[in-house]
């Protein structure tokens, strides 16, 4: 068993030194297959934004909340992410992922100590550059989903996605039309791909660095 204590202390620590970055992001890179490629080139600079990654204990457990988003038109209609979105005013990162948790998962922002962050990662499809916010809850904490952002809340487990195995890869289409090549997690019974994975699978990295 994980001692969630020692976890999130040794994760603090670990988050001040040198990232994995692009050598963790590209692992878990999606790519276009088929004659459909999509087309993402963008006249504006990307738009800053933030997610949450909270850990949190649960009986022997050590969880994470993630979110499905609703079925829509468009490149993340259907996917799994982390509670997250666009930057609002002279927000900073923190303070942004804190309040998109807050929105879409109703979690109560006291109960989150932040002890860094992973590497800011470029969204493509959405032209937004994400810093991923990480904190951790002394408790399970109490979640709801925005009933018009978030379909389900999902709970991953920390020790599920650090074997080799936990690496999988399939052909999935993204938006109902594009045929991609899509290294993913399987978490909570859902494909977690893309940028959520890519994400994730730097923290994974760096998690087994500590464990």
């Amino acid at each position: 068993m994980i001692d969630f204590a020692r976890l999130v202390n040794d994760l603090e620590l670990r988050l001040r030194e040198p990232l994995p970055g692009s050598s963790a992001h590209e692992t878990m890179r999606a790519i276009p297959v088929g004659n459909k490629i999509p087309n993402f080139a963008h006249k504006t600079l990307p738009r800053p934004g933030s997610v949450l990654i909270v850990l949190y204990p649960d009986a022997d457990r050590i969880l994470f909340p993630l979110i499905k988003r609703p079925d829509y038109s468009g490149m993340h209609g259907g996917q799994v992410s982390f509670p997250g979105g666009k930057k609002e005013g002279e927000e900073d990162s923190v303070v942004t992922a804190l309040r998109e948790g807050n929105e879409e998962i109703g979690i109560d922002t006291n109960e989150v100590k932040v002890i860094g962050k992973l590497s800011n990662l470029f969204v493509i499809p959405s032209n937004i550059m994400v810093a991923p916010i990480v904190g951790y809850a002394e408790r399970k904490p109490s979640l709801v989903a925005d009933p018009i952002e978030v379909a389900r809340i999902l709970h991953g487990d920390v020790a599920s996605i650090l074997p080799d195995d936990a690496m999988l890869k399939s052909e999935i289409i993204a938006a109902k039309t594009y045929q991609m090549n899509a290294p993913h997690f399987k978490i909570d019974d859902e494909v977690v791909w893309g940028a959520t994975a890519m994400m994730l699978n730097e923290l994974r990295v760096i998690l087994k660095e500590i464990i």
